[in-house]
């Protein structure tokens, strides 16, 4: 299964740190990102791999949201399929 992952909010460091760190521990492979910053706010897009995640989607999003929370950021996880059918319909 392949998946977005966003993150948006103020921008600090150690934000992809958390993110990467917490994404490795549960064997999820990052294999595109993409990053920037407007004017202080931080924004972030992943592509991830979860085929062999150590962790259900469910729990990786919560995972994800608690880190979000703790750092103030949003972080979000979508399965990829989502984006594709949008641009079918």
């Amino acid at each position: 299964m392949k998946a977005i992952v966003s993150v948006i909010g103020t921008d600090k460091p150690g934000i992809i740190a958390k993110v990467s760190t917490c994404l490795f521990n549960f064997n999820v492979n990052i294999e595109d990102i993409s990053q920037t910053i407007m004017q202080n706010n931080f924004t972030m897009i992943m592509f991830v791999d979860l085929s062999r995640a150590s962790i259900k989607f469910e729990d990786l999003s919560i995972a994800l949201e608690k880190i979000g929370t703790e750092i103030g950021m949003l972080i979000r996880i979508q399965d990829s399929g989502i984006f594709q059918a949008m641009h079918r319909i």
